[in-house]
């Protein structure tokens, strides 16, 4: 199961005003585990970005001259997202303009399904702040690193969110083995149920740094971990 994490930085709140999209980041999910694959672009806003703007993402007008114009990057991104499902925090914002983009070029609008975490976060904890450094606050999450708004950052840090949101705990996710192939034995598939979506687990080996990656996390994320105590 593919899904985009996906954030955008802007030239001010609304489309409906000539507001642009100045910045795209996009981060790849496979299964609920980063690929390492991602989208970044820089994108020349064709007016003038607002001091307000420029306070919360520290970009200007002047940085992004040299780069280009949405028309210019939207087949790249638009092959990067496919049709896999969209990650957004707040994303009534973010895909009002994308939309007014692809609007301007005479293309659909987005038809990808969406999965707002601002929305999950307030069903979670109705009465509490939900916007992305609280949410950090909440469940932990390291975010030092985020001096100013940037789309790439602000994606992978949702992507921790993301997973917190949706319990990411041994203990809400299940295992089970399916049927094995008696002729065909490297072929057979297990299957994870996670939130009642059934997703092939791959049949090829972990890396070593993979099974690095993956231990380290265990330590970091899951106090009294099964795995380490079968180590």
């Amino acid at each position: 199961m593919r899904e985009i994490v996906l954030d955008t930085e802007t030239t001010g709140l609304s489309p409906e005003d000539g507001h642009r999209l100045i910045e795209i980041g996009c981060l790849e999910l496979m299964n609920r585990v980063p690929t390492g694959r991602t989208y970044q672009q820089y994108i020349h806003p064709e007016r003038e970005i607002g001091e307000d703007s420029t306070r919360i993402h520290g970009l200007t007008s002047a940085f992004l001259e040299t780069f280009p114009t949405f028309k210019e990057v939207a087949p790249a991104f638009l092959e990067f997202i496919g049709e896999s499902p969209l990650v957004i925090h707040n994303a009534a914002f973010d895909c009002k303009f994308l939309n007014a983009e692809l609007a301007t070029l005479g293309h659909s609008e987005l038809s990808n399904p969406i999965t707002c975490t601002l929305v999950m976060a307030r069903k979670k904890f109705p009465g509490s702040p939900a916007n992305l450094d609280a949410l950090c606050r909440r469940f932990q999450i390291d975010n030092s690193n985020r001096v100013k708004h940037g789309a790439l950052v602000d994606s992978e840090i949702l992507a921790q969110v993301y997973f917190r949101l949706l319990g990411g705990s041994q203990a809400k996710t299940l295992f089970s083995l399916g049927e094995i192939a008696p002729t065909a034995a490297e072929e057979a598939v297990a299957t994870i149920h996670f939130e009642s979506v059934s997703i092939p687990r791959r049949t090829f080996p972990l890396s070593e740094a993979e099974a690095l990656a993956h231990e380290t996390f265990v330590r970091e994320h899951i106090a009294g971990a099964l795995w380490l105590k079968q180590k």
